[in-house]
């Protein structure tokens, strides 16, 4: 089977910016690859709809959309497909640096330098705090290149200022790590993608990184501070919720459509990763805004 690597996204800022800003709708879907990278930072706010997170090793499902900052050279999949369901995807990227190398050391700009250097781990806001920064984004569409340059700082002030967020992925993740670990690691999570639904022994995706079982597990916990099967049963489960979702089949068919072959096993961990059983979890999602 082939593995696809983690795409280098090449990111052109429009003329006359030095940002760059898109905002794609249902007939204009964003096509970036699945599972790619650029040296950009980057926020994404996704207005409505269902879909999974992958930044980094972070997996979740989000509902009623979604705002994120993400660093640079974070590994991230796109976060809307076809049955996303969104009314809009806006993305503002530009280089750490677009600015100059030290405007955001000024004291007037400091707290944002440091809101920055934490996007390295990937961080998601909540609740009326994503849909107020989201609006402010979405308002920057139509602007002539200066305005929309302090818009965008207002946006970063307002991320700054606010404690409603998460950040994703802990210390020493593989952004802080060699460029041959980044493409070992973006080689096993493209396999993971690909062949969740099944069984994946440890024997197999150490063979696929040509490591033995016991180093492969030792890297794996070091890079990614989990282990190999609980981040694939993470994978599994997102999946689960998103079916739980968006499809009205049995919640037995789903546990095995999510790759998982005992339905109490299912269960007891879906409960761990989200709080509730599968069948309190779909009852509830028309109630609850995340």
């Amino acid at each position: 089977m082939k593995i696809v690597k983690p795409s280098l996204e090449k990111i052109v800022p429009e003329f006359g910016s030095s940002l760059y800003y898109e905002r794609f709708s249902k007939e204009n879907k964003n096509k970036n690859p699945i599972w790619h990278y650029h040296p950009e930072i980057e926020i994404v706010y996704v207005n409505g709809g269902t879909g999974k997170r992958q930044i980094g090793s972070h997996m979740s499902y989000y509902r009623k959309g979604a705002l994120m900052l993400i660093g640079s050279n974070l590994p991230h999949c796109g976060f809307t497909d076809h049955t996303t369901g969104n009314s809009s995807e806006t993305i503002i990227q530009m280089l750490p640096d677009f600015l100059g190398s030290t405007f955001f050391d000024v004291p007037e700009m400091n707290a944002i330098g440091q809101l920055l250097e934490q996007a390295k781990k990937g961080i998601v806001y909540h609740g009326d705090t994503k849909r107020r920064i989201g609006a402010q984004i979405e308002a920057l569409k139509d602007l002539e290149p200066f305005e929309k340059l302090l818009g965008f700082l207002e946006v970063l002030r307002e991320m700054q200022k606010t404690n409603d967020y998460t950040i994703l992925n802990a210390e020493g993740f593989i952004v802080e790590t060699s460029l041959q670990d980044n493409n070992r690691i973006n080689l096993i999570f493209n396999f993971v993608q690909q062949e969740f639904s099944r069984p994946i022994s440890l024997d197999e995706i150490a063979d696929k990184v040509s490591m033995s079982v016991p180093g492969f597990c030792r890297y794996f916990k070091k890079i990614t501070g989990k282990t190999f099967t609980q981040f694939v049963n993470e994978y599994r489960l997102v999946h689960a919720a998103k079916l739980l979702h968006e499809k009205q089949t049995s919640i037995t068919d789903i546990c095995y459509e999510s790759g998982f072959s005992n339905f109490s096993h299912f269960s007891k961990l879906f409960k761990q990763f989200t709080g509730k059983t599968p069948s309190m979890y779909r009852t509830e999602l028309n109630y609850v805004i995340s």
